[in-house]
């Protein structure tokens, strides 16, 4: 998949300044065959993206499944987390494109 930040456009507002339209992120549902890992001392959500996705730039699939769990600003997780790994990456990536 392209870059998510293909997605991001420049608007203009009334007095003709720039600003960012932001990027939305679909619901990701509960699906039976999402794996569940124990975070470990040293995980980073764009690693666990790497391991599991072979690519880094899906870490928002991983914080967008996990939002009690993953702060929104930071790829650091503490040690001992349960999180969420979806594996239905085909319909989450579709339901992006539609969304942006």
């Amino acid at each position: 998949m392209p870059s998510r930040l293909k997605y991001i456009r420049i608007k203009r507002n009334l007095n003709r300044k720039k600003y960012f339209k932001a990027i939305k992120y679909p619901p990701i549902p509960l699906s039976q065959n999402d794996l569940y890992i124990i975070t470990t001392v040293g995980d980073r959500v764009d690693l666990l993206s790497n391991q599991f996705y072979n690519d880094v730039d899906l870490w928002w699939i991983i914080t967008t499944a996990n939002p009690d769990t993953i702060r929104r600003d930071s790829f650091n997780l503490k040690a001992g987390l349960e999180v969420r790994i979806p594996t239905d990456l085909q319909t989450i990536l579709e339901d992006f494109e539609q969304l942006n």
